[in-house]
């Protein structure tokens, strides 16, 4: 009788050296692939959203997280700036959408992005922390993007 390990129970992709790796086939009562997919929606999902309300200020007004700092170097008012964040966001979520293996690692940037300016302004650091667990949520996603979404293949026949 032959005893397997947690490990060999399942196909690796691509190789340990790191060479190319083999997209797995994506298969629903595999967790791992509905956590990929989870992670994939509310990473598409909500900076659509909220890129769009940075436009409307519906559910609060942005500006007002905005560090004094960014608000003194940036061109514009602090609404202003918002509208630029809210495009980045709305394009950051249709990049996961179309290619979540490169797409988290924009969304996973923004959010560090987010974290320091929260950081540097007093009275954040409580949504600071959320993002912070959002930043390494991407990551997650990006993470196992690599094994579910293939890389782009350009140039190449």
């Amino acid at each position: 009788m032959a005893i397997t390990t947690p490990q060999s129970r399942f196909k690796h992709a691509g190789s340990a050296n790191g060479g190319d790796a083999v997209p797995v086939r994506a298969d629903w009562r595999d967790p791992r692939y509905q956590a990929f997919s989870l992670l994939r929606l509310a990473f598409t999902v909500a900076p659509i959203a909220f890129g769009l309300d940075k436009f409307f200020n519906v559910l609060v007004d942005w500006p007002t997280y905005l560090a004094p700092w960014i608000n003194d170097i940036a061109p514009g008012s602090g609404q202003e700036f918002m509208y630029v964040v809210g495009a980045v966001e709305i394009l950051a979520g249709i990049i996961v959408a179309l290619k979540p293996r490169y797409g988290a690692y924009v969304v996973a940037g923004w959010l560090a992005g987010i974290v320091i300016n929260l950081l540097t302004y007093s009275g954040f650091y409580d949504i600071a922390l959320r993002d912070f667990g959002l930043m390494l949520a991407a990551l997650t996603l990006a993470r196992l993007a690599s094994i579910y979404d293939p890389p782009l293949r350009l140039g190449r026949h």
